[in-house]
């Protein structure tokens, strides 16, 4: 939602595994999808499923994500679909990128990080933080 502004005056579409944050953040189109992790194969099958599916349906230009498995998942099918994808790891991990930051960069056309030492050691962006 940090980011949600620098979105303005386009069309843009939030897909979030999280219950009510469209309605509570005003939001006008919002997409909900399992939360999973690399321990839950089967969830993450159906989050993979039900991204597909929204991936198709939206046909975005441009996937932004910042984080986790679900935004990982995104990320993977939307390259294949010749979608432009960026990935801004999370400011959590001043020293390394994250789990699911590591697994993004092989599938992000951009790949930022909010730490200018990690952008710079990982061959990332850096290009300001959101906090």
């Amino acid at each position: 939602m940090l980011l949600r502004s620098a979105f303005e005056g386009t069309q843009i579409t939030f897909v979030t595994t999280l219950e009510g944050l469209g309605e509570r953040a005003g939001l006008e189109s919002v997409h909900i999808v399992p939360d999973c992790n690399r321990h839950e194969p089967l969830r993450a099958a159906l989050c993979a499923a039900k991204l597909l599916v929204l991936l198709l349906k939206i046909r975005p230009h441009v996937l932004v994500s910042t984080g986790a498995l679900p935004g990982v998942l995104a990320m993977m099918l939307a390259r294949r679909m010749r979608t432009r994808t960026i990935w801004i790891d999370s400011i959590a991990n001043a020293e390394e990128p994250s789990m699911a930051g590591r697994q993004a960069k092989r599938h992000a056309t951009e790949w930022l990080s909010q730490w200018p030492e990690v952008a710079l050691r990982e061959g990332g962006r850096y290009e300001g933080s959101v906090l």
